[in-house]
């Protein structure tokens, strides 16, 4: 098992329904948002499957500054309300993680990332997680159709639920084919907690490969992105 920690750029929160901007998706590729507006440097709170995998190294950077806080301004959301003072940050460890392939093969297709917070305390996370499809090394950018924002925090309560997405394009050079991904977390500065291997399935619960040449990473919300 290896673990990495690598210094990149400060994302922030994400969008809570975004419009792909795929061919013959009818998306503008302008971001929407879905709950709440935009606000800098919030703390929100969600509360309440998937199982962990192995680790291995990542490396790369992103240099987006985007964020969307999609939540009730009254800092209250998922049956309570928890402060930043009493949370931490997620380490990764306390996280259940799944990946559902959608729409595979057609306009929109993406992974929907859910991360469970399977701990008995809060804790939050910020900006969007460090993803790497199949056995690469390169960190996947974030995406430009989250809205622009401030280095919002989530704070996830046990049983709590967040959510991020990978946009998927295979219409360009250099497809390549994979049935798995790594997932890591940020602080917030950027820095990359371990990374942890998840292999991606279809609503049946069967292993799904997916195909790509060029894909992106929204950042973690309180709601599903691209949820149509």
């Amino acid at each position: 098992m290896r673990t990495s920690r690598i210094s990149t750029a400060t994302l922030a929160v994400g969008t809570a329904a975004l419009a792909l901007s795929l061919t013959a998706c009818g998306g503008s590729g302008s971001a929407v948002g879905g709950a709440a507006g935009t606000r800098t440097g919030t703390t929100t709170t969600v509360g309440g499957s998937a199982g962990a995998g192995n680790a291995r190294q990542v490396s790369g950077t992103d240099d987006g500054k985007n964020v969307l806080a999609s939540v009730s301004r009254s800092g209250s959301a998922g049956g309570g309300t928890v402060t930043s003072g009493g949370a931490v940050l997620c380490a990764g460890d306390e996280m259940a993680y799944s990946v559902l392939h959608r729409f595979p093969d057609q306009p929109g297709e993406h992974l929907l990332i859910t991360a469970r917070n399977a701990g008995s305390e809060p804790c939050w996370v910020t900006s969007s997680p460090s993803v790497v499809l199949g056995d690469g090394s390169d960190v996947l950018p974030h995406s430009t159709k989250d809205a622009p924002g401030g280095s919002a925090r989530i704070t996830v309560r046990p049983g709590g639920k967040v959510y991020s997405a990978v946009a998927l394009f295979a219409d360009g050079p250099g497809p390549r084919t994979a049935a798995g991904l790594s997932i890591a977390l940020r602080d917030g500065t950027g820095h990359m907690g371990r990374a942890v291997e998840q292999d991606a399935r279809d609503g049946e619960g069967a292993p799904s490969s997916f195909t790509w040449s060029s894909a992106d990473v929204t950042n973690w919300n309180t709601a599903r992105p691209y949820d149509f």
